[in-house]
């Protein structure tokens, strides 16, 4: 039997990788509203675009989530729960969610919510597997807190709903496993496999919803308006699919692997400023002040986790079997 334990990554490269690939999945991540907005506005439901995005993002993924395997189809046998929970929990659960939290509640007031995501995770591996979290990581986190809700504007008339807060906080539970589901690579699985894996259950799970009922799906053929400039509706249907999907989720799963849950959480709240940017740039909301300000203080934040973490994150990797004892030299 292989046990795990976690351990330091010596390799600086391999961390600065991690970040630049955190970011690129944080800002693809982003993107996903600004595209749906356009789809939104001619008729789409949230459900079908969600449903959509999953479909397309598990059809590309496929091939090359199998070709990674390399034949080693055990894994899949071995890790079928895993990736169970991570298509229903991380990817269909959390967007599920914090769809029908906005529908009780402001938009800005459920980010909040579910982006207390790296909160639950330095808690889940404080409290699961020992690791306390260092002053300089509380400190970051407390920063970070203070930038989001500056971004997100939510101190002037924010309306909470009780059933409001208890989905966004399922939507917050999903971002947290997506998180930790994601740093883990002593399962064996690759990163696009398991991505893949997670969506392909997703997508069933949405369109089931949809067919019971439960999630409305709703599409349309005419052409999404950006800032005034008209596109035809497949061209952000296929951009949410590929790049907020696809790319982001595989990303976002790498990043895990080589910062560890913890930072890999924290770094990706960069997904809500490079919502506001996007905003800004296709749907021409220019970003407010205060929002601008709050984003310099979820980056320190981001910056004090980092220092927090030490000089290399914490990885995942496995003993090495122990040898027969016929192939053991005589004492």
């Amino acid at each position: 039997m292989t046990v795990t334990v976690m351990t330091h990554d010596t390799s600086a490269p391999r961390s600065a990788t991690g970040l630049l690939l955190a970011l690129a999945s944080a800002t693809s991540f982003g993107m996903s509203g600004v595209l749906a907005r356009g789809l939104l506005d001619t008729g789409w439901s949230a459900g079908a675009a969600v449903t959509v995005r999953t479909l397309i993002a598990a059809t590309v993924l496929l091939v090359p989530g199998v070709l990674a395997l390399r034949g080693r189809w055990h894994l899949l046998r071995d890790n079928a729960g895993l990736i169970t929970v991570y298509g229903i929990s991380a990817v269909a659960g959390a967007q599920l969610c914090y769809f029908y939290a906005v529908t009780y509640m402001q938009v800005s007031v459920a980010l909040l919510l579910e982006y207390t995501a790296p909160v639950a995770v330095v808690l889940w591996l404080w409290l699961r597997h020992g690791h306390r979290p260092s002053g300089l990581t509380v400190l970051g986190a407390a920063i970070a807190a203070s930038g989001l809700v500056l971004v997100l504007d939510v101190i002037s008339g924010a309306e909470l709903s009780t059933v409001g807060v208890l989905w966004a906080l399922g939507a917050m539970v999903g971002a947290a496993s997506y998180f930790i589901i994601s740093a883990d690579h002593g399962n064996g699985l690759p990163g696009i496999t398991l991505a893949a894996g997670g969506l392909l259950v997703a997508s069933v799970v949405l369109l089931v919803a949809g067919a019971v009922g439960v999630l409305p799906l709703e599409a349309a053929t005419a052409a999404a308006v950006y800032d005034g400039h008209e596109v035809p509706w497949w061209l952000p249907v296929l951009a949410l699919g590929l790049v907020t999907a696809a790319f982001a989720y595989v990303t976002g799963i790498e990043a895990g692997r080589r910062l560890g849950s913890r930072l890999a959480s924290f770094v990706a709240l960069g997904e809500v400023l490079a919502a506001v940017v996007f905003a800004w740039l296709v749907l021409g909301e220019l970003p407010r002040a205060v929002q601008l300000a709050g984003g310099l203080l979820v980056l320190a934040g981001v910056v004090v986790v980092k220092l927090g973490e030490g000089r290399t994150p914490l990885v995942v990797e496995p003993l090495p079997e122990p040898e027969p004892l016929s192939e053991r030299p005589a004492a």
